[in-house]
């Protein structure tokens, strides 16, 4: 894990609401999980509206990431180590 701007990865939206977030993440992704809001990844806590959802597609993660002053975005992540953590310890959802 590391910071995100270090990493391979696409933005597939900016400025979403979360609700918008969840929506988008559910549908491109094959597997979904949910997580708490602090849940971490690349060493940062995850900021949001319960129910957080990330999800892995081809082994990417996908994932709403909100920066401060700058809106939540939806990144796409290649991050193998990330996509067994949320495999680990997030909770498997629909």
């Amino acid at each position: 894990m590391g910071c995100l701007e270090n990493m391979k990865y696409e933005i597939l939206a900016k400025n979403c609401s979360f609700k918008e977030a969840r929506e988008i993440i559910r549908s491109k992704s094959t597997e979904k999980y949910e997580v708490p809001p602090g849940f971490k990844l690349l060493d940062k806590a995850l900021i949001g509206v319960p129910p957080l959802i990330i999800g892995i597609a081809d082994e990417k993660l996908i994932y709403a990431y909100t920066k401060p002053c700058h809106g939540t975005f939806i990144v796409v992540v290649e991050d193998p180590e990330g996509v067994e953590h949320v495999r680990r310890n997030g909770k498997p959802v629909r």
